[in-house]
């Protein structure tokens, strides 16, 4: 978002708002360039949609900061997107927990509480239980199938239960 102060303003007239938010009325806008000088601050467009456009005063330098910071953000929110590569949708982070066949019994709360931490503030899930061989297949979708009966409440099951010879997984999603 461009950011237009002082000589910048093209605008006549101009609704303007005081260093400390007084608002001062409809005022010229060489009068309010004058404001500006006297106090020593910047006369800063917020925005172009009005006539006439509302502006501030504001301590010298603040609003080229701002805008500075505020350009930064929306480049840093527009890095996450993969707009380019997959038709303009938002790709969405899944958390995968990895956990074994024959888990302690700590472990697994540890784990079951950072699962219920992600799935309550919003964010999807996939346990992933590995085991060793084909014969501790069982065992692994035993510890899947309590995994979501303990995160019935937080979460629900995107998919179901994937078992093959290597382990058992499963998406939750939160509800």
């Amino acid at each position: 978002m461009a950011v237009f102060m002082n000589e910048q303003i093209r605008a006549s007239e101009v609704v303007l708002t005081g260093l400390r938010g007084e608002k001062l009325g409809i005022v010229s806008r060489e009068e309010a360039l004058a404001m500006a000088r006297s106090q020593g601050a910047d006369l800063v467009c917020t925005s172009l949609m009005s006539s006439p456009p509302p502006c501030t005063l504001m301590p010298k330098g603040k609003a080229k900061a701002a805008a500075q910071k505020e350009a930064a953000s929306a480049r840093k929110a527009g890095s996450g997107q993969t707009a380019g590569r997959s038709g303009g949708k938002d790709k969405i982070k899944v958390k995968e927990l990895r956990f074994t066949a024959h888990i302690e019994d700590h472990d697994y709360d540890t784990k079951l509480r950072q699962a219920d931490k992600h799935l309550r503030s919003g964010k999807p899930v996939l346990l992933n239980v590995q085991a060793s061989g084909a014969k501790e297949a069982a065992a692994a979708k035993t510890v899947i199938e309590r995994l979501v009966a303990d995160l019935k409440e937080a979460g629900v099951k995107d998919t179901g239960i994937q078992s093959g010879g290597k382990g058992s997984k499963v998406q939750l999603n939160p509800r």
